[in-house]
């Protein structure tokens, strides 16, 4: 069976993970696994991913094998699969734009981004040399210029899209539309973790609301010390990350809250934290009697393997997309994986939605 043929934009943390996932599940069989939510998905398996081509803009990692690059610095994640098999492709130099914050460069060369002075490559021709069938975006928050670009560029050049960064690309009507009016499918906007803040917040928002419990208030601390954590120090480029984790939440609270009631965000950056997130929960609700009650939580996960798991699912779904000719926003894998679709539904009706999908019961 061919191979599903991937390019990646931002080869750091997650896209480390991902690619130690592919390899670790190579070798390992149905009956044994753990840490997936689909091990098959139609008739692709995890290790039916192959990285064909890779953009970054590190001096690090351009020009390297993509093998070398994924555990090259200021990458921190916690490396599960250290043999990744040698391959020819190489990193190639992306486009800088505004993927690199300015205050980057005030932090030590083990935690920031070290520009290559290598000259962009065209985006458009190399996609299409490499035969490249879905183009992932992991380019740092903010990015706003540059997810943007990356996004036209895959329709320049045909190839599918999957916005894992919070730039609201698939979830505003008229950039799904350009894709489904060119028959290409796409997914987003901004990856969930497969057990992660936003994905707790929401189970635990959506209880309350199913229990009868009035949510008065509430907020989601985050801390990190990865180079995305370290990034969002500026705060100018923290709008739409903000606005994803908020809408995230309030989507299955039923009753909106006021701005003033719900704090959803990125705190702070604590490097010896590494690719580990921290988050601080707090919920404060009253049930029967209108008697108060609150719920604090504190949840530690390894951020990028956190995301992996459900990138390898919206591959393999967008996969089938292409397959059976469906262009545009793939609406069931969106509302499982992201924190900001186009369409956002509860969680275990998404979950239902993506299955029915696989099967071939829904179009998309």
């Amino acid at each position: 069976m061919s191979k599903i043929k991937i390019a990646i934009v931002g080869i750091g943390n997650c896209a480390s993970s991902l690619i130690q996932g592919i390899n670790y599940y190579n070798s390992k069989e149905e009956e044994n696994i753990t840490g997936l939510m689909h091990w098959k998905i139609g008739k692709y398996l995890p290790s039916d991913i192959e990285v064909v081509l890779a953009f970054d803009v590190d001096k690090r990692k351009v020009n390297k094998t993509i093998d070398e690059a994924i555990f090259a610095k200021p990458n921190c994640t916690t490396i599960f699969k250290k043999e990744i098999p040698k391959t020819d492709v190489r990193v190639s130099m992306g486009h800088v734009l505004d993927g690199v914050a300015d205050h980057m460069k005030d932090y030590d060369e083990s935690h920031g981004f070290i520009v290559s002075n290598e000259e962009p490559v065209d985006v458009v021709s190399v996609l299409k040399e490499s035969g490249t069938e879905i183009l992932i975006n992991y380019l740092p928050v903010g990015s706003e210029e540059a997810a943007r670009f990356y996004a036209k560029k895959a329709l320049e050049a045909g190839v599918a899209f999957i916005n894992c960064m919070p730039v609201f690309i698939v979830s505003d009507k008229r950039w799904s539309e350009k894709f489904k009016k060119k028959g290409i499918p796409v997914i987003g906007d901004d990856i969930k973790a497969q057990i992660g803040a936003t994905i707790t917040h929401r189970t635990l928002a959506n209880l309350f609301r199913e229990r009868g419990v009035k949510l008065d208030r509430t907020y989601q601390l985050n801390t990190g010390g990865n180079t995305d954590f370290l990034n969002m120090l500026n705060r100018d480029r923290l709008s739409s990350k903000k606005k994803s984790k908020t809408e995230a939440v309030q989507a299955v609270i039923g009753e909106r809250l006021d701005p003033e009631n719900i704090h959803i965000g990125p705190t702070d950056y604590v490097p010896w934290q590494k690719d580990n997130k921290l988050c601080f929960l707090r919920m404060e609700g009253r049930t029967f009697g209108d008697v108060p009650m609150n719920i604090e939580l504190r949840l530690s996960v390894e951020d990028s393997p956190n995301s992996a798991a459900c990138v390898i699912d919206a591959i393999r779904c967008c996969k089938l997309a292409i397959d059976r000719g469906i262009g545009g926003e793939l609406t069931a894998i969106s509302s499982y994986v992201m924190k900001h679709p186009l369409h956002q539904f509860t969680d275990e009706l998404a979950a239902k939605m993506v299955n029915d999908f696989i099967e071939g019961k829904i179009e998309r």
